[in-house]
């Protein structure tokens, strides 16, 4: 099939175009929000192919994926087809849902041209999307190609944009773990952190939109990996450091809580009892080895990225053959 998609999610977006089809990828000369092209921190396979908006109209389509709102007036503008009307359309859900939750409503509520296909079953029971189809496709990840070693007192945090988004990513809790251990976080937006909380250097450290290559490296040196994510979807990066084999110390809420089990490490929502396993981590290099095991097969049994293909590659063949 020729899927047409914009990159927007990077390590969502490498999983999804790993699969056997053609991904049909809008570039503009701005490399703007919607025309980003092919990312350039992660390994992309040859089938996903750049296109101009100019380039559309003439090409072969067999569907969308629609991530934003604002997606279906633009493919219908650059193909000249409406998605979910005259080409197959799928709605990937990435995020939770926010304002009046949990009576938010979806904006593709309502819709009966379109899937809407949710990346977690939090998510699904969460949005309000009225009479629309929906379906849930777990995550699935290109496991990464490093083990864990551990070898620093150190904890691992990988968060975009803390300082903006504040409480929503658990920013406010990381000066309670640095006082157990050096943090280092990674991410975007993750300049000026340190001083943003009052930190001292030598309590945090900040790495700024590395290559996820060089991430995972990094990550796996690190003795444990904090997820203090308060609301939101499922962050890839837990997944992936899981896979590295780095036990987590995490927040019980929203997908979390059937994502890590519970002996890959510690998932509550006292702030005590994650203080207490960071020590026990840092203090006991063999605990923190054997719980990581456990998070090592959890992830990739069940975020597997061919598990992941094949779900997708069901959805797809299901609502391109159900649309002729």
């Amino acid at each position: 099939m020729n899927v047409l998609l914009w990159h927007v999610h990077g390590s969502w977006t490498t999983s999804f175009v790993h699969g056997s089809h053609r991904y049909l990828i809008p570039t503009t000369p701005d490399r703007g929000p919607y025309g980003l092209g092919r990312a350039r921190t992660y390994p992309w396979p040859d089938t996903a192919i750049e296109v101009s908006p100019d380039e559309l109209p003439g090409t072969d389509v067999d569907l969308v994926i629609l991530q934003r709102p604002e997606e279906i007036d633009l493919a219908e503008q650059w193909l000249g087809r409406r998605p979910g009307r005259d080409v197959p359309a799928i709605y990937v859900e990435h995020n939770t849902p926010k304002g009046d939750v949990p009576n938010t409503r979806h904006p593709m509520a309502g819709r009966d041209d379109l899937l809407i296909a949710h990346v977690t079953g939090f998510n699904q029971i969460f949005w309000d999307t009225g009479a629309s189809r929906t379906t849930v496709v777990d995550h699935g990840i290109v496991a990464p190609a490093v083990s864990y070693t551990g070898e620093l007192d150190r904890l691992a945090v990988v968060i975009n944009e803390p300082v903006r988004r504040g409480r929503v990513t658990g920013t406010d809790l990381l000066p309670r773990f640095a006082e157990i251990a050096p943090l280092d976080v990674f991410g975007m937006g993750v300049a000026g952190l340190a001083d943003h909380l009052g930190l001292s250097a030598d309590r945090l450290t900040s790495h700024d939109d590395v290559p996820q290559d060089r991430m995972h490296a990094e990550l796996a040196r690190r003795r444990a990996y904090l997820h203090l994510c308060r609301w939101t979807s499922l962050g890839l990066s837990l997944i992936e450091a899981m896979a590295i084999g780095m036990p987590v110390v995490a927040l019980a809420t929203t997908e979390a809580v059937t994502a890590v089990p519970p002996a890959a490490g510690a998932l509550a929502t006292r702030t005590d009892t994650l203080l207490d396993a960071a020590r026990r981590f840092i203090a006991e290099p063999e605990a923190a080895r054997q719980a990581g095991a456990v998070a090592r097969t959890a992830a990739r049994d069940r975020y597997g990225l061919d598990r992941f293909l094949a779900d997708w590659d069901r959805l797809l063949e299901e609502e391109v053959c159900g649309s002729r």
